[in-house]
């Protein structure tokens, strides 16, 4: 599999994406930071692993961003909320992604959880979740409305899978969701693009993680 993006590309590659989708990237939104969290998806290791099945070359090369944008969020005092994508050992939640997908991410296996350098702190949220959507029989949405959140930044892994599946049930319970173009990793560059494009037309607005930096540091909490 060939890598589309890397670390030091990321910044050119996303000017370019974000060039691409202008036209349909109109609905600009300013982060309510007070009334924001990051949901970070599926970082973990079993998909960060190039030995593994289900390895998503794009994640390497967004985790240092997520990384900041992680710490601007803990030191806004705002939620962050982690999820992971796990099945029970003898597949009795699979169903049909048992026979779609090649490898399970087994809950309890260390390839399940959260990448070390964004080791969940005890009092962030981590969901288990059984298919793409982060909200599909979920408590995420009872977490959302009891911390009074209304905008969402989404960043993790895969971009056409999980993370699009997340942002388009975010838009429809109401959510504003801020999608991170470089925050964000697929398995080639016309699978991300494609959900950029996607997102942007009818569900999120497409931007990048130092703009959502920038704003929760400029946020009158912080100051």
């Amino acid at each position: 599999m060939d890598t589309y993006v890397t670390k030091e590309n990321l910044s050119a590659r996303t000017s370019a994406w974000l060039d691409k989708i202008a036209p349909f990237n109109t609905h600009i939104l300013k982060l309510n930071v007070s009334k924001a969290a990051l949901l970070i998806i599926d970082m973990q290791t079993f998909f960060l692993d190039p030995e593994s099945p289900t390895f998503t070359c794009g994640g390497p090369a967004v985790l240092p961003r997520i990384k900041e944008l992680l710490a601007a969020f803990r030191k806004a005092g705002q939620p962050v909320i982690f999820t992971r994508h796990v099945h029970h050992p003898d597949g009795l939640d699979a169903g049909i992604m048992k026979w779609w997908w090649e490898g399970m991410c087994i809950e309890g296996t260390p390839e399940s959880e959260v990448h070390p350098e964004l080791r969940p702190r005890h009092n962030e949220k981590v969901i288990l979740k059984h298919r793409y959507s982060a909200f599909y029989n979920t408590d995420l949405e009872t977490i959302l409305r009891c911390r009074s959140i209304e905008d969402l930044v989404i960043a993790g892994i895969m971009t056409n899978m999980c993370c699009e599946s997340t942002a388009r049930d975010a838009y429809y319970r109401d959510y504003r969701v801020f999608f991170t173009a470089d925050g964000t990793g697929s398995i080639n560059e016309e699978m991300h693009l494609a959900s950029l494009l996607n997102l942007a037309f009818g569900f999120a607005y497409v931007t990048t993680t130092a703009d959502i930096i920038a704003q929760v540091i400029r946020s009158p909490e912080n100051n």
